[in-house]
């Protein structure tokens, strides 16, 4: 009788414990899948982050590349059709600067879209073909922007503070970014006035600042601001940029006229 009650209560336990396995088993595979889902989502939300941003980043520089080289054949055509009756020489030479720059964004067009879209026959495109992948612009081509904002009609002053040195790429890209925004909306809004751009290679920083002159808020006479809250573009975008390593940008009109753009980027940050 004893081992009867034994061996029921054992096939009981037996019975008992191969449930509780079956759960704990189910409790495992519901709880796997579960976290299965969970990374896939997490997956998915990184990949459309991801698609986002370089979408950002698209759009930001093709508003460089089309604003700023679109604003100087804007201005080298009217002053051509100004000219065309009385100046021709004058007139042929603004046209020029018309066909420079668009040949400029045709070139800074080519080098996006190979960026976006290697050759199929994997070459890098390092001679500077339409694959070009060579790097973006940096500071190294400040003159060249200079000279083309000068011969369009602002004059531009430029000083170099400290030791110039190799700047990470992301940087050189986003303070040369800044200073040709920041001068085609003077050129676009200064009215006849000039331009200063300073850049300092300070120990731990780099700063670049731009001050243009026009028509005063004092006067009632100043022009609207160059940035439009809410457009993601310009001045906007840049802020986004800089503050992606860490800085940060100001840009506001100057009380005796123009306006001002001051921006630090930090260089020692990891």
């Amino acid at each position: 009788m004893w081992e009867s009650t034994a061996l029921v209560t054992g096939w009981v336990a037996v019975v008992c414990l191969a449930v509780e396995l079956v759960r704990t088993r189910r409790r495992w595979r519901a709880a796997v899948g579960e976290r299965g889902w969970l990374l896939e989502r997490e997956r998915e939300n990184a990949a459309q982050a991801a698609v986002e941003a370089e979408r950002d980043r698209i759009a930001r520089e093709l508003h460089d590349i089309v604003s700023h080289n679109v604003s100087l054949m804007v201005v080298q055509a009217g002053a051509a059709r100004e000219v065309l009756g009385t100046m021709p020489d004058e007139a042929v030479t603004a046209l020029r600067a018309v066909e420079d720059a668009g040949r400029g964004a045709m070139t800074d067009l080519r080098h996006l879209l190979g960026v976006l879209a290697p050759a199929q026959d994997g070459a890098d495109g390092e001679d500077g073909g339409p694959g070009s992948t060579a790097p973006q612009p940096g500071l190294d081509r400040l003159g060249t922007l200079v000279d083309r904002i000068s011969f369009a009609g602002l004059p531009v002053e430029v000083r170099i503070s400290g030791e110039p040195r190799p700047l990470p790429q992301g940087v050189d890209v986003t303070a040369y970014r800044i200073v040709q925004e920041a001068l085609t909306n003077a050129l676009r809004h200064g009215d006849g006035g000039k331009a200063e751009v300073t850049v300092r290679y300070a120990d731990h920083a780099l700063r670049v600042e731009v001050l243009s002159t026009g028509p005063s808020v004092l006067t009632g006479q100043a022009p609207p601001p160059p940035t439009r809250q809410g457009t993601g573009r310009g001045l906007l975008g840049l802020r986004e940029r800089v503050a992606v390593y860490g800085g940060d940008l100001d840009a506001r009109r100057r009380l005796g006229g123009g306006f001002r753009v001051r921006a630090r980027i930090p260089l020692d940050r990891p």
